[in-house]
């Protein structure tokens, strides 16, 4: 796994990147938030491809534990992927949803990520 450090208007935001799935159980996430946190980044960046595909089924309950953590810290996430090839009206509803908020982010490139971030 590495850290890509990016640092915009004082914000310092952690890229997280890795050929290997990193994600996969809440509490890989929760370590991963904590260890990050505890480095002080501010706001984290993790791909699609880096989460468990269990993430991406909300009867599992793993996102669901993930995000709601990253919103108690107060720390924001953006997730980068393609989220068009996820067809349940509910993962639809809740990435529109997640994206609303602001906290948390679905988006397509790393581009998008640091913008939203740093909004």
């Amino acid at each position: 796994m590495n850290i890509e450090t990016h640092t915009i208007k004082d914000t310092i935001i952690a890229e997280v990147t890795s050929e290997d799935i990193i994600i996969n159980s809440v509490e890989d996430g929760l370590d991963l938030l904590g260890n990050l946190y505890y480095d002080g980044f501010d706001k984290i960046i993790v791909y699609e491809k880096n989460i468990t595909p269990n993430f991406f089924d909300l009867k599992t309950g793993i996102a669901g534990e993930i995000l709601q953590k990253f919103s108690n810290y107060r720390v924001p996430l953006a997730i980068i992927g393609n989220f068009e090839k996820y067809e349940s009206k509910s993962i639809k509803d809740f990435i529109f949803e997640s994206n609303k908020s602001k906290h948390i982010n679905f988006v397509k490139s790393l581009t998008d990520a640091l913008k939203n971030l740093t909004a």
